[in-house]
């Protein structure tokens, strides 16, 4: 039985998080997209506490796309959390940033991203990016499950 792939979207920037729905629709493969608007709720949702205690749907989404500035806790801080827990630590996270500082590159890269990517200021751009995202996580890709790293 095929499993729907969702992806989990950290974005606090509400243009940014519609330009990113809008070019997943455009491609047809994101089945569902989760948001949350800061790193708490990001973790919140992930270790189904809080809010998502009862969340519906897969333990775990495909990808995690994950902004660095947001409020209360920081993309890298979340990343760390993550790869800290053994349910999360080979969770696919995707850095997705108008970041351009090399040292923001490193720490994600340091701290266990899968991937950096830059947001680009075009919005053609922007969206063929994030579509190329969503065919490389959700359909390329072939992640570990479940009982893979157990």
């Amino acid at each position: 039985m095929s499993q729907i792939k969702t992806i989990l979207l950290v974005e606090d920037n509400r243009q940014d998080e519609m330009l990113i729905l809008r070019a997943l629709r455009k491609v047809n493969l994101a089945n569902q997209v989760d948001v949350a608007r800061d790193g708490q709720q990001a973790l919140d949702y992930l270790f189904r506490v809080g809010e998502f205690a009862d969340r519906p749907g897969p333990l775990l989404p495909a990808v995690v796309l994950l902004d660095i500035s947001l409020p209360r806790v920081n993309g890298l801080e979340v990343l760390g959390q993550l790869r800290k827990h053994p349910d999360t630590r080979l969770l696919p996270v995707v850095i997705l940033t108008s970041s351009d500082e090399e040292r923001d590159r490193l720490a994600s890269y340091q701290g266990g991203a899968n991937s950096f990517v830059r947001k680009p200021l075009d919005f053609a751009e922007f969206a063929e990016a994030v579509a190329q995202l969503g065919v490389y996580w959700l359909a390329i890709n072939s992640p570990v499950t479940g009982t893979d790293h157990e």
